[in-house]
């Protein structure tokens, strides 16, 4: 059987070949091109074919591959600002492989990849040649928890869901934003609260009623029900009466504060129960008294 005549690309690959092999760049340089060329007739044939996606991803990986070969494998990389976030899920959301060469590395996509992170505020990505990366993080805090749908996430001052919540002590003591919503108006309850420091003490979880207006229900079970405008005003007018009065230790379950120019409160059943036969006794005696 006569042998089969070689394509014009195989003779092409042997001619750079040949000529790479006898000029200066030796055969790190011949080698280096002819994975480019394979590469790039390979992944030409896959586009023809309809495979775009397999084909940049193909392209990708013998670029990283060719570059390696020329020394701009990433060896090393400098991670700081993390504390949440461990080293591995930063490296997989900035796409850095084993396999990686900082030439194909771009900077800006790498840290809006990172910035996509619900943990992550901010990023900065330096690439310094030839081998090593520096990425640079800055974290959300941790502000609040909020509840909804049964279920608790923790939650940064903007509103962002950081994390799923868990029994790590860092969040025990965060305050609780409860329905649909309340993320996005935490900062404006949280603040005002931490300006009462009395009352916060007293708060066990702040409830956004229909996305309008804030019900505080508190340790003892008291629900304070604020008004949707002038809510500062109503938090100060509670803490003066909870001064002057001891309003939030008596046997109460609702004060509230919606009108401007009262204040509304609910007995609970039993105290209810003994002011109607307070009333009675009051009425009894009357009748029975002297014309």
């Amino acid at each position: 059987m006569e042998p089969r005549p070689a394509s014009r690309t195989a003779i092409l690959l042997r001619r750079f070949t040949v000529r790479l092999g006898g000029s200066r760049l030796g055969r790190r340089g011949a080698s280096l091109l002819t994975v480019a060329v394979i590469g790039g007739f390979s992944a030409y044939g896959i586009v023809l074919g309809g495979h775009v996606e397999e084909a940049r991803e193909v392209g990708m990986d013998l670029a990283d591959a060719a570059a390696n070969v020329a020394g701009f494998k990433i060896r090393e990389v400098n991670l700081s600002g993390h504390n949440h976030v461990m080293p591995q899920e930063i490296l997989q959301a900035a796409g850095i492989k084993g396999s990686t060469s900082i030439l194909f590395v771009n900077a800006d996509d790498m840290r809006t990849k990172l910035e996509q992170m619900p943990w992550i505020l901010s990023a900065s990505v330096r690439k310094q040649f030839p081998d090593r990366i520096d990425i640079a993080v800055v974290e959300r805090e941790a502000f609040a928890l909020w509840q909804v749908n049964g279920e608790i996430k923790v939650i940064s001052r903007d509103g962002t869901p950081i994390a799923p919540y868990s029994d790590d002590p860092r969040y025990v003591d965060l305050p609780i934003v409860v329905g649909e919503g309340a993320q996005k108006r935490v900062e404006e309850i949280v603040d005002a609260l931490a300006r009462l420091p009395d009352l916060k003490g007293q708060v066990r979880a702040a409830i956004l009623v229909a996305e309008r207006r804030w019900t505080l229900k508190m340790h003892n079970g008291i629900d304070v029900r604020l008004p949707e405008a002038g809510m500062e005003a109503a938090l100060m007018q509670l803490v003066a009466l909870d001064r002057d009065k001891k309003l939030l230790t008596r046997d109460i379950t609702i004060v509230d504060l919606r009108l401007p120019d009262r204040v509304a409160v609910r007995l609970s059943d039993a105290a209810a129960a003994a002011r109607d036969e307070m009333l009675k006794a009051k009425a009894k005696a009357k009748k029975g008294g002297p014309a």
